[in-house]
Order: C-alpha cells, then structure tokens, then sequence
C-alpha cells in the first residue's frame, strides 16, 4: 500500500485503503460496518462516496491492479538491482495487496474471471514496457506469455499460502517474505538462465503448432 498515513489521504481514499485490508483479511464477505470501522468513518460515509459494497470493490479492484502496475513497470524499465532490493525491503507493505488478490481468486466467479484477465492484460502491457526499453525479451506471443507469467506466480502464491498458512486470516506480509525466499532465486535464474540448453524442444513445438521451426521469437528486443 501507499507509504503515506491514513491522516494524509482523503477520505475516499481512506475506505477504499481500508477495503482493501478488510477484504484481504476477511474475504469479500465482510460488511461496509466492518469497512467502516477500520477506515474511522460510518457506514453511511461508505456509502456516501461508493453507493454500494460492489463499487467499493470495484475501486478496490483497480486500485490493487494499479498499485502492481506501477511497481512491475518500474521493474522492468530500470532491471536495477538496487531497486529490486529496495522492493524487497519494503515488501511487508505489499501484504494487504497481495492478500487482496488472493482473496479475489479464491473467491471465483465471474468477478473473479474478469479480474484475472485484467491482470493478464496489464502483465501485457508492462512486458512490451519492457521490450521497448531493452530489458526483456521479446514473445513470439506477448499475449501468452503474459498469462503464463500471471498464472504461475499467482499460482505459487496461492499454493504456497494453501499448504502453509491455513488460518482464517494469514498474515500476507509474512507470506510474500517466505515466498521470496523459497522462489526468488529460482525465479530469477529461470527468467536469465534458459533451463534448457537446447533448442530442440521449443523449435519442435513451433513447427508443430505452425509457426516454423526457424522463428527465433524471443532472442530481439521488440515484440512480434
């Protein structure tokens, strides 16, 4: 979340902060009272400014996205290991972010759908970023590699808080810790350091699904 405090942002700002934590923390099950509450307004402050808990959670929803955004933007513009460090440091103050999003996936639905393909479309977007500035590689398909990446780190996250913090209400901050230091490392590596020296899979694969065992796909710096 924001590094500012609560006494700096504005009201609506406030709710939909604090939305977000309850949400995380609760599930989307919990009441605009509870919402209230936490955020130091009424309930009918809440509804002043979102006219329904369903609002509410959609601002939740972009908020959250937009928060991911800008950190992975920033990620892949600079490639700056001192900036990856800083992340780390900080990381605990993403907990209510990640457990946001988590809740969301849990939750299924269509809601829930439609929030997954949003993320996609943003992973998307802040790769070509990446592309343009000559810190990623290119895809012979942008768009699935986009969904790739989404779902296995969501998917390891989600595992990982599944089998080790069964609680009703696991501490994500702590999560996203342990996850960094059980994946980090391999993340990255896999991510620089091709698990594979040989080409031969990936070139069979592309001739069998049509696009010709001679395309080199990711080796340029501008998405196909």
């Amino acid at each position: 979340m924001s590094s500012a405090s609560r006494g700096d942002l504005t009201t609506r700002a406030r709710i939909r902060d604090g939305a977000v934590e309850c949400f995380a923390r609760e599930g989307f099950s919990v009441s605009v009272r509870t919402i209230a509450e936490h955020a130091g307004v009424s309930p009918g402050l809440v509804i002043h400014h979102f006219g329904s808990k369903a609002r509410l959670r959609e601002e939740c929803d972009t908020h959250v996205r937009g928060v991911i955004t800008e950190v992975k933007t920033q990620t892949v513009e600079e490639a700056s290991g001192a900036f990856m460090l800083q992340q780390m440091a900080e990381i605990e103050q993403y907990g209510p972010v990640l457990g946001y999003v988590l809740r969301s996936l849990q939750s299924g639905g269509v809601l829930a759908a439609d929030f997954f393909e949003l993320m996609v479309e943003d992973v998307e977007r802040f790769m070509a970023v990446g592309v343009e500035a000559g810190t990623v590689a290119s895809s012979r398909d942008p768009a699935a590699r986009a969904r790739y990446l989404t779902s296995s780190a969501l998917g390891s996250l989600m595992l990982h808080t599944t089998l080790h913090h069964t609680g009703a209400e696991p501490d994500f901050g702590q999560v996203m810790q342990e996850w960094i230091e059980a994946y980090m490392l391999p993340a990255l590596e896999s991510y620089t350091e091709p698990v594979l020296l040989d080409r031969t899979l990936l070139d069979t694969y592309v001739a069998h699904a049509g696009g010709g065992a001679g395309d080199e796909g990711g080796t340029g710096t501008g998405d196909d």
